[in-house]
């Protein structure tokens, strides 16, 4: 059915280490190559981690798949070198509309202001993804791409796991100080660990239908409650890239998937939909359900969890791939630090304490979302249905319209590595908040402060400041006014600035503390709360 998109297929190579027969130890095994997987696999090449990623296929995921992608995990994904790439290629938004039937109910700004490098949100394809991904990792020499490698059990202790791999050529084996299960949500690795994960599914199936066509949609996001070409279901409509549109239809708790799936069943709900008149051809189409739930624990001993592998959430809002790249974030840092002896164990801890919080959060909206859209009673209809005839006039009842909260990231605001305000601030840049973007200038050119605050420990500062080391680790000094300038006075805005505050910045981008003066005994102490030396 596909047409638009020829699925490459990766080529399998046989290691050194199972050609000769010995038994290699590594830093970091990553199980899957999705893209939280080879994403994983850039930032620990980014920070000078060499990593292997195992996988059983070699290709690419089946099918459009996750499609929307926030300004977020564009901004680390920027940081690893390809996330420029993914916005100029995908299809740019941030305006969401609405309809209750054939009306517009509500519609949104996802960037309501201006001057930031990434776009709000973009549509792409996750073949496109992937494949950008894998030519990525195959550039990089700290990364070793291995397909058709197949984990069969894993066995871990102390200091080391050990993975018993299937190949083409026969079985081998491989060790590992840490294991990265990045294998989606029916995780092999996940049951091999005992790991428990708890939640919920929901009923109700959706049909997903990528189809070809020509048409003068504008390049925003639509969702439709109760249209009349869907009579009592919903129905949301995207564009990708290669004018192919994505349109879900809300099918209800006893649709047959399979029936459902049969072109003589897709094609007249798009035509419904589409008019008559309008030609398109059907790329790819699958029926699903969803469930939220997440694992017990982020690490089990030497495995550590992330993307679909530690958390699944509805489709409703783009928070399933988000996230997962958002995961990659906070652990790379974390685990490079305790690899190097610069940090203990109980740095890589708070991977669980942080990213768990976040997922919690993610799948409060987006259970919260799935009720909205698909009320379990008859009164829960009637609400729904209220909030939306009242959203087309009254403002109060806007922010009660929920097709899925889009994407945004979850501030750690009671993490135990942030240092708590002594100063007044105003503004969002609270401890435990990822550092918003902002235009500067850096040697006379016109530039991101994303892109200067580099890998490591920073100090940000709005006047004078000095390095300040903990054991291995420095937090350098990056200075507003001499390093770089804030020529629009966006920086100093969004960052509620005064002369002489200083912030000081994670390696992943996030805020660990700040003051109204620099203060070196402060910030040191700051620097060793963020590295877990309490």
């Amino acid at each position: 059915m596909q047409k638009t998109y020829t699925y490459p297929e990766f080529a399998y190579r046989q290691s050194t280490e199972q050609r000769d027969g010995t038994l290699a130890r590594h830093p970091v095994v990553i199980i899957g190559a999705g893209p939280i997987g080879l994403t994983q696999a850039l930032d620990l090449a980014y920070r000078g981690v060499p990593s292997i990623v195992l996988d059983d296929n070699n290709t690419v995921s089946i099918g459009s798949r996750a499609v929307c992608y926030a300004k977020r995990p564009l901004e680390i994904w920027d940081r690893l070198g390809v996330g420029q790439g993914f916005a100029d290629r995908g299809i740019q938004w941030q305006v969401g509309k609405v309809f209750f039937h054939d009306d517009l109910a509500y519609q949104f700004d996802l960037l309501p202001e201006a001057q930031h490098k990434m776009p709000a949100m973009i549509n792409l394809q996750q073949y496109y993804l992937e494949e950008n991904l894998v030519e990525a990792c195959e550039a990089s020499p700290l990364v070793d791409l291995r397909w058709k490698h197949k984990l069969l059990s894993l066995e871990q202790n102390d200091d080391v796991a050990t993975l018993t791999v299937e190949t083409p050529d026969g079985v081998f084996k491989m060790e590992a100080q840490w294991v990265i299960a990045a294998d989606g949500a029916n995780s092999d690795t996940r049951r091999m660990t005992g790991a428990d994960f708890t939640g919920h599914f929901f009923q109700d199936r959706f049909l997903i239908a990528d189809v070809v066509m020509k048409a003068d949609f504008p390049t925003e996001r639509w969702f439709w409650f109760d249209p009349p070409f869907h009579r009592g279901q919903s129905v949301l409509l995207h564009k990708q890239c290669d004018n192919v549109w994505r349109i879900d239809f809300q099918l209800g708790w006893d649709a047959d998937p399979t029936e459902e799936k049969k072109p003589e069943k897709v094609i007249p709900r798009i035509q419904a939909m589409l008019g008559p008149d309008v030609e398109f051809e059907l790329e790819w189409v699958s029926v699903y359900q969803f469930a939220c739930r997440r694992v017990d624990a982020f690490r089990h001993g030497r495995v550590l969890f992330t993307g679909d592998a530690a958390h699944q959430v509805s489709p409703f809002g783009a928070r399933g791939a988000n996230t997962g790249v958002q995961d990659c974030d906070n652990l790379s840092w974390k685990l490079k630090l305790v690899l190097d002896g610069a940090a203990p164990l109980a740095l890589l801890d708070t991977y669980h304490e942080e990213r768990a919080f976040a997922a919690d959060d993610n799948l409060l909206n987006s259970t919260r979302s799935t009720d909205f859209i698909t009320p379990k009673s008859r009164c829960s209809l009637r609400l729904r249905n209220a909030v939306l005839e009242l959203a087309r006039t009254e403002a109060f009842a806007r922010p009660l319209v929920n097709s899925g909260r889009l994407s945004t990231p979850t501030p750690y605001a009671a993490s135990s590595l942030n240092t708590p305000d002594a100063d007044a601030f105003l503004g969002k840049m609270a401890p435990g908040t990822n550092c918003a973007d902002a235009p500067i200038q850096a040697d006379g050119k016109d530039a991101w402060l994303l892109d200067h605050l580099g890998q490591g420990f920073v100090l940000l500062s709005f006047g004078p400041a000095s390095p300040v080391s903990v054991g291995k680790v420095t937090a350098r000094v990056l200075e507003v006014g001499k390093d770089i300038q804030d020529t629009h006075g966006v920086l100093a805005a969004r960052y509620d600035a005064q002369p002489g505050t200083v912030y000081l910045i994670r390696p992943d981008q996030h805020v660990a503390a700040r003051w109204r003066q620099f203060d070196a005994a402060k910030a040191t102490a700051a620097l060793r709360h963020a590295l877990a030396l309490h």
